[in-house]
């Protein structure tokens, strides 16, 4: 953006710091319209004729935009939660299943979602009632901080489950 002595144009359309239009002066006039309000020429439109400059507050202008990117920027973030993945086996061992219970508890409390998965290999696919008790008690030792999003499915040879963070009241 082209701000004050920047501006390389003839003559500019001045638009105020209030929003009212003071109409085609020429550049030192507009100068010294901003000058005399304690504001700056900001170039707004260089692709119209004449081109368009508002008195105002450069400074402020630069502050509030770069607040609203940051705004921006964490809405989009929320709106991109990650997805992590846990994969567990249907004779997983205590300790190994309480280690994934506490990693996924700390990705959940930073409000992420996890997608816990068990694959069945071999003859397990006779006994997929097993691994849907794994992971149903997984999601209870997950009780407190997470509700179950989808419930366990099979599809194939994998079954699958959602957990998302609870929301807080």
């Amino acid at each position: 953006m082209f701000v004050n002595e920047q501006i390389r144009a003839k003559e500019v359309m001045v638009i105020g710091p209030n929003g009212e239009q003071l109409g085609v002066k020429p550049i030192k006039d507009a100068l010294t319209l901003a000058n005399y309000a304690g504001f700056d020429l900001v170039l707004i439109n260089q692709n119209s004729n004449p081109q368009v400059c508002k008195i105002m507050d450069y400074n402020k202008f630069k502050y509030e935009n770069k607040k609203r990117q940051k705004e921006n920027l964490k809405k989009q973030r929320e709106a991109n939660l990650e997805m992590k993945e846990y994969r567990l086996s249907v004779t997983i061992d205590v300790h190994d299943f309480n280690t994934r219970v506490n990693n996924s508890r700390k990705y959940l409390e930073k409000g992420h979602k996890i997608k816990v998965s068990i694959r069945f290999k071999g003859r397990e696919m006779a006994h997929t009632d097993l691994g849907k008790d794994v992971l149903l008690r997984f999601a209870d030792a997950l009780g407190e901080v997470s509700s179950v999003e989808s419930q366990p499915t099979l599809d194939g040879r994998v079954m699958v489950m959602i957990l998302a963070p609870k929301k807080e009241k």
